[in-house]
């Protein structure tokens, strides 16, 4: 699957990567509008995003172009805003055939569901639930210990989100996480998921403050049994 980000600032498109690679969508970025649009056919993404602070003046042609082609199913758009966006503006983006506003700086848990949620129109629902990205609540038992590869050091932290392509991680401390390159398989994980204790393979995706780890595999039948717990939780 391919989303098509029309995004100037690299902050911004970072936050986005963060939150939509783990969905399973392989991105495809452009600076100007003007390429985006030039491309379109030959990029044939199944949802596109753009920033309407990078581009006050031109979101509104990029949305007029590609509804004039591509239905609200099949290639959902969402315009990303600031705190200024104006009412009139966002009546004129539902009107030109919007899925969705959100908020650009993506601070509120509730914007980023949001966000997945829409991504989500143009995914077979047969897939939803493997794409579906649960938060860390009171009711959720969730927990991971990584073993550092190189120093065999136990990390210790908080689960912010899981899914069951990966799951979003905030360590204890960085200088733990120190040496681990982007890519790096961590094989020494143990995740909790309710009362089960769970051994994966996982793979370092995105560094950071909050890491992003990927789950390359799981021994025996874990995989279901993490599948079964994350089905059983509140959407």
């Amino acid at each position: 699957m391919k989303l098509l980000l029309v995004i100037g600032s690299d902050d911004t498109f970072d936050r986005i990567s963060y939150y939509t690679t783990s969905m399973g969508f392989d991105l495809i970025r452009y600076r100007y509008v003007l390429k985006s649009m030039d491309n379109l056919d030959e990029a044939d993404p199944q949802g596109i995003i753009i920033s309407a602070q990078d581009f006050p003046r031109h979101w509104k042609a990029l949305l007029q172009f590609v509804r004039s082609e591509r239905t609200k199913e099949a290639c959902p758009i969402i315009i990303l805003k600031g705190i200024q966006f104006p009412l009139e503006a966002a009546s004129k983006a539902f009107y030109l055939g919007v899925n969705g506003l959100v908020m650009e700086a993506l601070d509120d848990p509730r914007e980023i569901m949001r966000l997945q949620d829409l991504l989500r129109i143009g995914i077979p629902a047969q897939e939803h639930y493997r794409v579906r990205r649960y938060f860390e609540e009171a009711w959720n038992r969730f927990g991971l210990v990584i073993s550092h590869p190189l120093t065999k050091l136990l990390i210790t932290g908080r689960v912010i989100s899981i899914s069951l392509r990966g799951l979003s991680f905030y360590p204890d401390g960085m200088a733990a996480m120190k040496n681990i390159p982007v890519n790096m398989e961590l094989p020494g994980c143990s995740l909790r998921a309710g009362a089960a204790i769970l051994s994966p393979v996982c793979r370092l995706v995105h560094p950071g403050r909050v890491l992003i780890l990927e789950f390359l595999s799981f021994p025996d039948n874990e995989q279901v049994l993490l599948e079964a717990y994350l089905q059983g939780r509140p959407m």
